[in-house]
């Protein structure tokens, strides 16, 4: 998962409401999104080759997200898939803030990662990089707010243009359809805006669309997540490719 925007506690009835690209090699395989034979209780797209996921919702009204750190001079070969850490709370009965106690002496085994975990009351955003309190899982405050593969509401061009796309949608009360036109966006920022994240410059120009396209990288499916008071919740995902 590479670019989420969200509404926390801003939607009368809908204490969630996100819309979401995953951006992955091609070749990685994937299931697209079910109820989990293993996990009936968990609705969520999978990861075939490290058996967790980026993004879901489970029958209570829980709802996790990832993305990637991008930090290519810390990747380390051979360490545990990130998904594990959504599937988890998902199947999991935590709350967000027993799952970030129990879960922190592990974490840093994980390369970089930013973690939304949460239900109809509370929203956590977690990361095993230092970002401030999200070290120790941050409670988030009503708002709207941006993530890709940096801290949350990191200034990169695609999270500002689409979280502002995105509160113009909510007031308007725009069609579900309206968020994924916003989500299939290909144009990308100009050089003087790309931040600096230890790749080259074509390949931040690239990743610099909200829509990712390249022959063997991209953006894979398109999400939209509504999370409602009485804990019901949907998940609409568009394969892109």
């Amino acid at each position: 998962m590479c670019l989420i925007v969200f509404a926390w506690k801003l939607i009368p009835g809908a204490p969630l409401i996100a819309a979401a690209n995953r951006d992955e090699f091609y070749d990685r395989p994937a299931a697209p999104a079910s109820w989990w034979e293993d996990h009936p209780q968990v609705y969520a797209g999978r990861d075939l080759r490290g058996g967790g996921t980026w993004l879901g919702v489970s029958r209570a009204g829980r709802f996790a997200a990832l993305t990637n750190i991008r930090a290519p001079s810390e990747r380390r070969d051979g360490a545990p898939s990130r998904g594990a850490l959504v599937a988890d709370y998902l199947a999991g009965e935590d709350t967000p803030s027993e799952y970030v106690t129990r879960n922190k002496a592990r974490t840093d085994d994980f390369n970089g990662f930013n973690l939304l975990i949460g239900d109809d009351h509370t929203m956590i955003w977690y990361s095993n990089r230092d970002h401030g309190d999200a070290r120790n899982g941050q409670p988030l405050e009503p708002g709207i707010y941006g993530l890709s593969n940096d801290r949350l509401d990191a200034p990169w061009p695609k999270v500002v243009r689409t979280k502002a796309q995105f509160a113009s949608m909510l007031c308007q009360g725009a069609p579900e359809d309206a968020y994924f036109d916003m989500l299939s966006d290909t144009t990308r920022a100009s050089d003087c805006r790309l931040p600096k994240t230890g790749v080259s410059l074509e390949m931040e120009r690239l990743l610099s669309a909200v829509c990712i396209e390249s022959p063997t990288y991209g953006t894979r499916v398109s999400t939209v997540v509504q999370l409602r008071a009485d804990k019901s919740v949907s998940l609409d995902e568009r394969a892109i490719r």
